[in-house]
């Protein structure tokens, strides 16, 4: 069986900008007559190119479709005072809602929504939102350690049948991750990942690279190329450019990527691939927007309201592995599995049986909330902030370098 159940629905991909056109209801109830007071105004880091970005311009026109909402998108805004200046820009043309999409653009949009006090501005994975105090100022994210779990366990599954046909041993069932940052997403990203490979294939180890960026297909492809180099038999990634992807395909390496399938350009080694949906999102902001109520300040989306995918499995998965991941998959749901559950891992050899997060986001970056709570990493959805604060480095993953 190859293709996961309807639980875990398939990843559109459509590339090319459009105006919007009629549609229908928001998700909380607003008509396409209340929708049509939002103008909304989208800031990508990159453009198409990207599969961070693409994944964001997709959600975007789905979102303002549907409910009948006119929008602009701006791509290849740096992480920079070019930031602020789209703000105010798509502010001046009359947007009343505007998103912006990476991690750096925050200060810039706050500084915008300071400076537009009547318009709502919302940052997908800033920390600040909380903090802030701003009314016309929100983050979002998505609880996405949950299908990078379940993206491990289609890489578990992977690294079981290897051992099983004698391709590789035990002891060499190493993964390989490509990240761009030592940022507190990228850890909890590659962490969940490890988890779930780690709790099908208990002898999983995991060596981690970083490039300094976001978009880079020549760091990425060298990154995949030296964890295969080094002995990895199966690659990851938290970047947004086929480098790795393409680099696994050549090599004849398994490979999970992010953000959307590969199958078509690597079909003969993708695994599988987990993304935010943003569409949820966008359709309850505009609806707040459209009908004059608040946003929340942090809002968390979860496989339940479908704002965690996982694409269809590629035709190189393990047998058995779509019943594997619907059963993780129902846990979840059910609170009966934890991501992050303190008995899975140890860091530095013992349980993490305290830890203060720094999710208010200091400049010293020191602990304020504790957040190991029954038993568990209370990672980000659990009423602190939207973004991940997850950063220990747990015992079976290696970080090749650290200067990012």
């Amino acid at each position: 069986m190859k293709k996961l159940t309807a639980l875990l629905l398939s990843l559109v991909m459509v590339a090319t900008l459009c105006a919007c056109g009629s549609a229908a209801s928001t998700a909380d109830g607003a008509a396409a007559g209340d929708s049509a007071t939002v103008k909304a105004g989208f800031i990508c880091l990159h453009d198409e190119n990207s599969t961070y970005d693409l994944n964001f311009i997709n959600a975007a026109k789905e979102a303002c479709e549907k409910m009948g909402v006119e929008y602009v998108i701006k791509t290849n805004i740096p992480e920079g005072q070019e930031c602020y200046e789209a703000a105010c820009e798509l502010a001046d043309a009359g947007c009343n809602f505007i998103f912006a999409d990476s991690f750096g653009h925050e200060d810039y949009m706050i500084e915008a929504a300071k400076e537009y006090p009547n318009i709502q501005f919302s940052h997908a994975t800033g920390t600040k939102a909380h903090t802030e105090n701003l009314a016309n100022f929100h983050n979002a994210f998505a609880s996405i350690y949950e299908g990078r779990y379940l993206a491990g366990i289609v890489a578990g599954m992977k690294l079981n049948e290897m051992i099983d046909n004698g391709t590789i041993t035990a002891d060499q069932a190493k993964m390989g991750y490509v990240g761009a940052y030592t940022y507190a997403e990228v850890i909890s990203g590659y962490t969940s990942f490890y988890l779930g490979a780690k709790s099908v294939c208990p002898t999983v180890t995991m060596e981690v690279t970083f490039t300094g960026s976001w978009y880079d297909e020549t760091a990425e492809k060298e990154g995949a190329n030296t964890l295969i180099n080094d002995g990895c038999v199966l690659i990851s990634q938290h970047a947004d450019s086929m480098g790795a992807p393409t680099a696994c395909e050549t090599a004849g390496v398994p490979d999970v990527s992010y953000n959307g399938s590969t199958a078509s350009a690597c079909p003969n080694t993708f695994l599988v691939s987990s993304r935010i949906d943003w569409a949820p999102y966008l359709e309850y902001a505009i609806g707040c927007v459209a009908y004059g109520k608040p946003i929340d300040t942090d809002w968390v989306g979860t496989i339940g309201t479908g704002s965690v995918k996982l694409t269809d499995l590629g035709t190189a998965v393990a047998d058995g592995t779509a019943e594997a991941v619907a059963a993780a998959q129902a846990d979840l749901d059910a609170g009966k599995l934890h991501v992050f559950d303190i008995n899975t891992f140890t860091v530095g050899g013992a349980k993490l049986e305290s830890y203060m997060a720094d999710v208010d986001s200091d400049p010293n970056y020191e602990g304020d909330h504790e957040v190991i709570v029954d038993g568990y990493f209370s990672e980000s959805g659990a009423g602190f902030r939207s973004a991940p604060y997850f950063d220990q480095q747990v015992d079976g993953i290696t970080l090749l370098d650290t200067a990012f």
